[in-house]
């Protein structure tokens, strides 16, 4: 998600000063650490072997810290938090009560660095109103209003989706998503699904993170979906074109790559000098003489060129001399009478 919106938290200088609240420098030290608020998240083995004490040592302290922390929080006594709360919960609301942490920090920092994202994690952790999901194999680590939903029922919501969409059984719209999950807005339907890790979308289709067609996750899955989204055939070209103009997060495939794997996969059926189509829109795999056989042995009888030039231009992408050269060059094809031809068998 971009960072359309400009920065709202001086987000530096109030970790600073919540930090400012902890007395004892070891304290702040295992804090800072711990969130990576200034630098890489760190191991409670690594900061016990720092500061000479058990990873046990360190993760009561931590917790007994974070409890501080939060009490002072709720009794508005911590610097800064209820103003940053209200920011929060603004771009929470306005992305659908839900949102990933790195959605979120896109929106309200200016780099939405690792750092930046770890220091909203923070915040949002000591901010009462806000719910938060840590990550895990199945959900990303984010965020919810909690007026509206704790953890528990954000995972379930988002177990819901996944439901609706493996019942539906193909990539489909929120709006479906959000019928079947009985949400009134697909705007909270889609950010709850956002917060899923076996959930994706692309071009406005929900499905699972498995399916291709809304994850792909090699160039020959990526030339599907645009074959599939373009609904026609392509000149292998336009393909690539089409690749480096698309949503995909890794976009730097050459021309050459992508007719390479227009050849090797079953999928696509080479049906013009460099086009190709879906082999699922009925194409099969054959050369112009190959297609033009099939025509005639399905007709069981001759025919005039100019039906079977139409009939080959249904499945081929060539110009009709092309086809007329393969009909005039090839021994298993016969002249039977004035324009018409049968197989030579």
């Amino acid at each position: 998600m971009a960072n359309t919106a400009s920065p709202k938290l001086q987000i530096e200088s109030i970790i600073t000063d919540i930090l400012g609240t902890i007395e004892r420098e070891r304290e702040r030290e295992i804090i800072a650490r711990r969130y990576g608020l200034f630098d890489r998240k760190e191991t409670l083995e690594q900061i016990g072997e720092l500061l000479g004490i058990t990873r046990e040592r360190v993760r009561q302290l931590e917790k007994a810290v974070m409890a501080r922390l939060k009490a002072m929080a709720d009794a508005g006594q911590l610097p800064h938090i209820q103003e940053t709360q209200t920011v929060l919960l603004d771009a929470i609301h306005a992305m659908g009560k839900a949102a990933r942490v790195s959605d979120l920090s896109a929106q309200l920092t200016a780099e939405n660095s690792r750092i930046d994202q770890a220091r909203i994690s923070f915040l949002a952790a000591l901010s009462p109103k806000v719910a938060v999901v840590d990550e895990n194999d199945h959900f990303y680590h984010a965020v919810g209003v909690a007026e509206a939903h704790d953890e528990k029922t954000i995972k379930d919501l988002a177990a819901k989706a996944i439901e609706a969409i493996k019942k539906i059984g193909e990539p489909t719209t929120i709006d479906k998503v959000a019928e079947h999950v009985k949400l009134d807005d697909p705007r909270h339907a889609a950010a709850l699904a956002r917060t899923s890790k076996h959930l994706a979308t692309l071009n406005g289709r929900w499905g699972l993170v498995k399916w291709p067609t809304v994850n792909p996750k090699n160039i020959r899955d990526k030339i599907y979906v645009i074959l599939q989204e373009a609904g026609k055939h392509m000149h292998f070209n336009e393909i690539a074109d089409s690749i480096k103009d698309s949503d995909f997060k890794r976009k730097d495939v050459t021309t050459q790559a992508i007719h390479n794997e227009l050849i090797k996969d079953k999928r696509f059926v080479l049906i013009g000098r460099g086009i190709y189509a879906l082999k699922e829109w009925g194409y099969e795999k054959g050369t112009v003489a190959d297609i033009i056989t099939e025509v005639l042995r399905k007709k069981g009888e001759p025919m005039h060129r100019d039906e079977i030039v139409k009939e080959v231009l249904k499945s081929r992408h060539v110009k009709e001399t092309t086809i007329l050269l393969n009909l005039q060059g090839k021994q298993q094809f016969k002249r039977v009478a004035k324009a018409t031809y049968a197989l030579a068998e």
